[in-house]
Order: structure tokens, then C-alpha cells, then sequence
């Protein structure tokens, strides 16, 4: 069956004059500055021409790379819809056939490259030298008419940025009518492999005759030529194999291969994320990072397995994005460019007196109340001043927050909000995240086939906020992996032969439930809390929000959340919201500030802290204590007045920005205090004292020493008999009789026993088991 070839009605010639007359005359409306100054008329000729101020644009960037001054040719297809008076024609074919026309791009570029106009001797490779050599010799030889590969003579990249009117697609909707086509796909950069050079022009030198050859490589895999093509010499006298390698006058191109998977909300319910291979070349290589949310612009193209993989796979082929284009979505603070609007608006808000209010009111204002754990997010935000001493230590400026309260205070909600408006922000759940997925796990590279080390979230989220939410449901083990990064920001990773330090830093924003689901105010705050020192330590603000009944406060709420579904936004607030975008633009010109303390200040803050430390030895001293102060109290103190002083520009901390630090510090004990305030001691009420007392039991074993000395003794062949009665295998296991002869002993009646025990079943705390003559803890 032999293939006929389908015309279609296309001329490549006219095409390739098409694309020349672009080239040569479009003129860009926008100014360019380095254009603009070098046309400047110096000499004030007022019959110069007029219309020939405006600049050709891509003539003069051609003229750049002749220059070596500039490698990156980027033909955007804006410019091409307007030179050609509307979408169609020239840009359709682009879009449908981009890589057949990147080659007449190239070769209309070639010919209209122009000689350079400055000595460009500086910028010679050796490759230019090898070149100027081959190009004597060649000459002097008759006969010898020997051309160079395109590749080898082209000192430039030419890209097609897409039309700003595309859709971003998922990964998912990319299917095979998108082959060959200019498309944009949206997603998250989950890997980036390492820069390797890839090979485009190979050369080899005859050693006979000397002469060289080329061969131009388009595929991933290739035969490199062993005969000589000189048919005056080799060919004539049939000489075989006589050629080599020459690395050094081969052509190599940077490449990357880059992971892009799909975003959270591309995915349909039920599946898992899909991700596609894309291909960077060239000067796009290392724009990209692990985190980064884009949209890549490029061409969708096939490749075919090879080696064993072609043998496993059969007919199937592989397919990659050729990557031409990348814009970030959530670029970093740094990378924020202000315009002259966002700039008065700055202006305005730095001037307003309620400025740490209404940012704070503007920090998800669909959610009601809880202004003190949005100024505290708002400082986490910001950050404090990061640090690195003489002798090379690091003092962190990140700060870290735990929100741990009732079910249904909108925690995940303000996460959720946080990782959204954060440059790099990561969300994840604790159930859902093991130590390697927050760390980094060791796989092996596809492109290399090396053993590769792959970032998890806390890397994703270098210099971000990573949002942990369900953090008490984290297994104890994977806990401890965020320990290093929460003060040392950084991970060491000893595995696979592989020992490094990896950057983590990030700014921890953890949300976690009490012991008991729910908050118990007839136990200690320390066993509600249930996690442990090391940990809570490293948090600079511990929130505890209780959700307590109040006629007030609940209506309010109601109505609150009653307007939101009604009109899907929020009621009219005491302040004006401020939109997210301005709000990222406000914090990217706080964080330049560096605030430093002045003398006075430092009094007062050493003043405070040793205050806090006496009051926590009180505290201790009483039973009271539910928090840790240490040193590193101090040392959150200081960077949340540092942020303070960041919100409002200032390059100098005042006393003011400490006694606000340390009220935040004071906000999340309150809702304790007002407990404790009601009592002075704890809870006196029957149940809790029925409570403390079979506590007491479990923890000191009550109940089985007298059952034990029972069972002791020796049998009649004088073996000995087992210590635990079967029905006592369970330490966690008390027996009723027991606790009724402790409860009654102390004064207190069955049916307080029985409303006890039932009403902390209520609470998941124990369990009546074996006909309810037992008590298991759970």
C-alpha cells in the first residue's frame, strides 16, 4: 500500500516571504528603552524623518544577537495578529504547525541577520575561532565547496510566545488533535531535573585528509558516522572509519526536563493528579523551581520509546511539551513588579491610622471574628528580619503558628486562605503526609538514571508558608522530620549514598484538634494540648480557640455565615477591604525594611521576658501551666515586634510593637484564664473529682496489686503461676468493683459514679467493656 501524498495548497516560499516582511518591518507601538536612546537624534536634524523614530522591532533585536548582546528571539504572536490586522492567516498555520514554522523562522532569520557593528572579538568561543579556521582553509582548496549545519552558525533561540487570549488548559485536556500544536498548559512544577548539555551538531575530523564533517541530531538517540565524505581523497581510495569526535567544535544547547503537574482544582473528584513532561531549552533553563505554579506555553509533540523501553512498550510512544514560554502565576515578593496604581495605593495605606486593623480585616473577611488570629496570620505573612552572624550562624525571621481548637472555628478555612495569598504557599494534612513527603525522598532521575533527590512540601514551600492542617493526627514519627526545619530551616538527608542539607525556609502554619476532639475544660490544659515540649516551643504564637455557646456572639455569627450564602460575599465590615493582589503587594515593599532594636527597647523586651519566665514558674508552681517559655519566647517576641515595625516601614522597633507581640502571646491563654479566673483552682465540680480519682487509679495501677498478691505462689510441682489474671491483660482496663469501692469510699454516691462515667463516654474517654463490669481507656 503505497501512501499518497495530501496537498495542501501551502507555499513554503511565500510563507518564508510572509515571515520576512514581518520581520523587517513591524514596529512596536510599546517603547522600547534601549531602542529608544539609541535612536536618539543628537544632533537636533529637524528635517530628520519622523516616522522613521519608531523603532523595527525585530530588526533591532537581530541586530543584538549579531552583536552577541542579546540570545533570546522571542516572536510573539500579539505582534504578528496586529501586523496582520486580525487573528488567521500566518497565526493559525503558527499555532496549528508551530514546529515546522520554528524552522522558517530560522532560516528567514538567517538571512536577514545583519553584520555585526561593534568588535565582537570578546565574545568569541572557541567554536567561533574552529569556525573562522575551517572557512580559510576551505577557501583556499578548490574543489571543496563544503556548507555549515544551520545549527552550528546560529547564536540565538527563537521561541513563540503565545497569544495572551489562550485558555490555560489542565494536563488532562490535552489529547491528540493538540500534536503539533502551540498550546498552554496550567499547573504545579513538582521536579526539575539538573542542567545537562544536549547535543544539536556533532563534528568529527578525518584523520587521513583532515577534513571536516557534520551531522545534525534531532533525535534523543543516534549512529554517529565513522566514513569519511571527502570524495577527493577518502571515498576515491575507500577509507573507512577514520573519524572521530571533536567535543569541542560540537554544538550543545542547555536542557532541562521539568515535571508540571495539574493543580488541586483541575482535578475531577475521585482522581489523581496527572502530570506531562516538559522539555526547557536553551535561555528558558532555570526559570522554573519546584513550587512554582505556571502556565508554559509550547508546543505538544510525540517521542517514541527507544532502546529496551521500545521492546516493553510496543506501539506506544511517549509524549512532551516543548517548552517556548513561562509566566509565573505566584511570583515572589521580589518579583512583584509595581505599577504607578498599586504604588499610590501603598502610598495611601502606609498614611492610614488603622492600617494593622484593616489589613487584619482583609485576611479572609468570609470568616467571622477571630480578628486576633488574623493580625497573628497577617505577622506571619510578613515575617521577621532573618539573620546570619559573623561566625556564619543563622538566627530564623519565619514565624510559626498553631491554631489548636474546637471543631468548626474555621481553622482549615484561614489555612487554606493563607497558601492561596502566599507567594509559595503549600497545603497539606497531617493524616495525608508521611516524614519522606514533607522532607525529600530519594528516586532515580529518568533523564540521568542517577539516584536524584526529589523535594517535599517543606521544600516546596522555601520561602513561602507551608499550611499543616489535621496536625495532631500526624504518627509521632513523621512529626519529628519538621523539628530540624522549624528551627534550623533547613533538612539533612543521609540516604541512598546521598548526604546534603536542603533549604526550608519556610514559615510553619499548623491547625490541630485537642486529645479529645473537642476541647475538655474539666482536665488540664496540658493534657487537652497533648503534644509535646519540643514542639510547642518552636511555635512562636500557640492559639487555643474555643467555640463556647453565647446568645450574642452566636447570632452574630449565624447571620454572618446566613449573608455569605446569600450573596457570596461578606457583610459590610467596620473597615474597607482591602483586595488580596494589593494586600501581596503591601507586604512584598514591607518585607525590604529591616528593623533593628534600639537600646531602650532591648530594656524593656529583657524586662518582659524574665516577667514572663517568673510568671511561668508561678504558673508551674500551681498547676496552671499550659505553655513552655524559654528562650525562644524571647526570641518570637522580637520577631513578631519586628514584623510590627516592617507593617508600618519603620527601620526601628518601638516599645509599642513589643506590648503588641506580647499580647498576642497573652490572647490564646485568655479563654483558659477565663476558666480558671471562675474558680482559681480546678474544677470542684462532683464529676471531675469522681473523674481525677479513677485517673489517679489507672496511673498508679489501683485496683490489680491486690488481685496480683492473690495469684502469687508456687504450684504443687512448684511451678510458678501467672501474675495477671486473664481478664487483666489490659493495663488500660479497670474493674468496676474496684472503682465503686474507691468512689463510695470517698464519699460519693452511685449515681454520681454512673453520671461520671457515662458523661465521659459522651467525651471518648473510656469505654464500658465485658458486660459493663470492666472500664477501658481508649
Amino acid at each position: 500500500m503505497s501512501l499518497i501524498p495530501y496537498n495542501l495548497g501551502l507555499s513554503y516560499e511565500n510563507e518564508k516571504d510572509a515571515i520576512k516582511d514581518f520581520l523587517s518591518k513591524f514596529k512596536s507601538n510599546e517603547k522600547d528603552l534601549a531602542t529608544n536612546f539609541a535612536s536618539i537624534d543628537i544632533q537636533g536634524d529637524s528635517d530628520a524623518d519622523q516616522t522613521n523614530t519608531v523603532p523595527v522591532k525585530y530588526m533591532g533585536q537581530l541586530q543584538r544577537i549579531a552583536n552577541r548582546e542579546q540570545q533570546m528571539l522571542v516572536v510573539e504572536l500579539e505582534d504578528l495578529v496586529e501586523h496582520e490586522n486580525g487573528i488567521g492567516g500566518l497565526v493559525s498555520r503558527i499555532r496549528r504547525n508551530a514546529r515546522r514554522y520554528i524552522g522558517l523562522f530560522s532560516q528567514v532569520v538567517d538571512e536577514l541577520m545583519p553584520q555585526p557593528t561593534k568588535d565582537i572579538s570578546e565574545h568569541d568561543e572557541v567554536i567561533d575561532v574552529i569556525l573562522h579556521q575551517r572557512k580559510e582553509r576551505n577557501e583556499q582548496i578548490e574543489g571543496v565547496q563544503k556548507g555549515f549545519p544551520d545549527h552550528l552558525l546560529r547564536r540565538y533561540n527563537l521561541y513563540f510566545q503565545p497569544l495572551q487570549s489562550d485558555v490555560a488548559m489542565a494536563v488532562r485536556e490535552v489529547h491528540g488533535p493538540h500534536l503539533g500544536r502551540l498550546i498552554t498548559v496550567r499547573g504545579i512544577v513538582t521536579r526539575v531535573s539538573e542542567v545537562k548539555p544536549l547535543l544539536l551538531v556533532s563534528a568529527y575530523t578525518c584523520d587521513v585528509c583532515g577534513s571536516e564533517s557534520f551531522e545534525d541530531i534531532s533525535n534523543k538517540t543516534f549512529t554517529p558516522i565513522s566514513d569519511c565524505q571527502n570524495e577527493n581523497e577518502c571515498q576515491k581510495n575507500g577509507i573507512r572509519g577514520s573519524l572521530h569526535m571533536q567535543t569541542r567544535a560540537c554544538r550543545f544547547s542547555p536542557f532541562q526536563e521539568v515535571k508540571l503537574q495539574e493543580m488541586a482544582d483541575q482535578v475531577p473528584v475521585g482522581h489523581i493528579p496527572r502530570s506531562m513532561t516538559v522539555h526547557i531549552h536553551g535561555n528558558l533553563t532555570r526559570t522554573v523551581s519546584p513550587g512554582d505554579v505556571v502556565h508554559l506555553g509550547g508546543i505538544y509533540l510525540p517521542i517514541p520509546y527507544t532502546g529496551f523501553q521500545a521492546i516493553r512498550a510496543g506501539l506506544l510512544t511517549d509524549t512532551y511539551l516543548e517548552s517556548h514560554h513561562v509566566y509565573q502565576l505566584k511570583k515572589q515578593y521580589s518579583d512583584l513588579e509595581l505599577t504607578p496604581d498599586v504604588e499610590r495605593q501603598i502610598l495611601q495605606l502606609r498614611s492610614d491610622p488603622a492600617l494593622y486593623t484593616k489589613l487584619a480585616h482583609s485576611i479572609a473577611p468570609e470568616i467571622y471574628g477571630h480578628l486576633d488570629v488574623k493580625k497573628a496570620l497577617l505577622l506571619l505573612l510578613v515575617g521577621g528580619v532573618s539573620k546570619v552572624t559573623g561566625d556564619g550562624m543563622k538566627i530564623r525571621g519565619d514565624i510559626n503558628i498553631c491554631l489548636m481548637g474546637d471543631p468548626g472555628v474555621a481553622k482549615s478555612q484561614l489555612l487554606k486562605y493563607i497558601s492561596k495569598i502566599a507567594p509559595r504557599g503549600v497545603y497539606t494534612t497531617g493524616k495525608g503526609s508521611s516524614g519522606v513527603g514533607l522532607t525529600a525522598a530519594v528516586m532515580r532521575d529518568p533523564v540521568t538514571d542517577e539516584m536524584v533527590l526529589e523535594g517535599g512540601a517543606l521544600v516546596l514551600a522555601d520561602n513561602g508558608i507551608c499550611c499543616i492542617d489535621e496536625f495532631d493526627k500526624m504518627e509521632e514519627g513523621d512529626r519529628t522530620a519538621i523539628h530540624e526545619v522549624m528551627e534550623q530551616q533547613t533538612i539533612s538527608i543521609s540516604k541512598a549514598g546521598i548526604s546534603t542539607t536542603l533549604n526550608a525556609r519556610t514559615s510553619i502554619l499548623a491547625a490541630a484538634n485537642p486529645l479529645y476532639g473537642r476541647y475538655n475544660p474539666k482536665v488540664s490544659p496540658v493534657e487537652n494540648i497533648n503534644l509535646p515540649a519540643a514542639l510547642l516551643s518552636r511555635f512562636d504564637l500557640l492559639f487555643l480557640i474555643l467555640d463556647k455557646p453565647s446568645r450574642d456572639d452566636d447570632e452574630r455569627l449565624a447571620q454572618h455565615i446566613t449573608h455569605v450564602h446569600m450573596h457570596n460575599s461578606h457583610p459590610a465590615l467596620e473597615h474597607e477591604v482591602i483586595d488580596p493582589q494589593t494586600m501581596r503587594h503591601y507586604i512584598a515593599h514591607a518585607r525590604r525594611q529591616r528593623p533593628i532594636v534600639p537600646p531602650e527597647v532591648s530594656n524593656y523586651v529583657v524586662n518582659s521576658y524574665v516577667r514572663l519566665r517568673k510568671q511561668s514558674k508561678e504558673e508551674e508552681e500551681q498547676d496552671k501551666s499550659h505553655s513552655y517559655t524559654s528562650a525562644r519566647t524571647l526570641l518570637g517576641v522580637l520577631r513578631l515586634s519586628q514584623a510590627l515595625a516592617r507593617l508600618r516601614f519603620n527601620n526601628r522597633v518601638e516599645v509599642g510593637d513589643v506590648d503588641e507581640a506580647l499580647r498576642l502571646m497573652e490572647c490564646s491563654k485568655d479563654s483558659l484564664k477565663e476558666d480558671e479566673d471562675k474558680d482559681h483552682e480546678p474544677d470542684k465540680s462532683v464529676v471531675s473529682q469522681i473523674f481525677r480519682l479513677i485517673k489517679n487509679m489507672s496511673n498508679t495501677g489501683g485496683g490489680r496489686a491486690r488481685k496480683r498478691q492473690k495469684r502469687f505462689g508456687k504450684g504443687p510441682a512448684g511451678e510458678r503461676e501467672m501474675d495477671v489474671d486473664s481478664d487483666d491483660e489490659n493495663d488500660n482496663e479497670l474493674s468496676m468493683v474496684d472503682i465503686r469501692a474507691r468512689v463510695t469510699t470517698a464519699g460519693f454516691t452511685e449515681a454520681q459514679l454512673m453520671q461520671c462515667i457515662t458523661e465521659y463516654e459522651e467525651y471518648d474517654v473510656w469505654l464500658r467493656v465485658a458486660g459493663g463490669s470492666r472500664l477501658q481507656f481508649l
